[in-house]
């Protein structure tokens, strides 16, 4: 018997890598937001590591929106569709860099105030070196984008709640530029 639908012509785990992540993320921020309420002292971290954590993430971020423009740069054809994900990566920099202090203005870096990519970085001096095929260009970014979500999933198992939401919300944003990447 026929199927009454065509079958996809493209399978393949980018959409579950989406949905894989997503609810992991979500549900261990409920979880930490749980165990604060219940005790303040609870799956919190000491100040340092939630600190060298938002720093982390801050950097990551930075330096993703940097592979973006360095992408962009050499394949211009992808600017449109690369620059709202580039946006992302420069505004969870500023959430993390900001993230915790007053006005948040008190620990973001001189570099974070300008565009990513707009002068030298002092966490990244070298340029990014970026393939000359746009579609290998995608996966590095896509890779990257993966590897810097699963890190912060790692991470907000033992950050305090409200750096665990920050994280986790994050984490499923890079999970979704993934799929966006990917996606043909």
């Amino acid at each position: 018997m026929p199927f009454p639908h065509a079958p996809r012509t493209r399978p393949g785990p980018r959409r579950r890598s989406l949905l894989a992540v997503a609810p992991t993320a979500l549900l261990a921020a409920g979880c930490s937001a749980g165990s604060r309420d219940a005790d303040p002292a609870a799956g919190s971290s000491p100040p340092q590591a939630s600190e060298r954590a938002r720093t982390r993430a801050a950097r990551d971020s930075r330096e993703l929106a940097e592979r973006y423009d360095a992408v962009i740069a050499a394949h211009a054809g992808l600017a449109q569709r690369l620059g709202p994900l580039r946006e992302d990566a420069v505004r969870h920099a500023k959430a993390f860099e900001s993230f915790g202090t007053a006005a948040g203005s008190a620990s973001a870096s001189p570099e974070s105030a300008a565009p990513a990519g707009a002068g030298p970085s002092a966490s990244s001096p070298v340029p990014v070196p970026v393939p000359t095929k746009e579609k290998d260009a995608l996966s590095g970014l896509a890779a990257a984008e993966r590897e810097i979500a699963d890190r912060r999933l790692e991470t907000l198992l033992d950050a305090p709640a409200e750096l665990a939401r920050l994280l986790a919300s994050v984490a499923a944003a890079g999970a979704a530029h993934v799929f966006l990447l990917t996606k043909g």
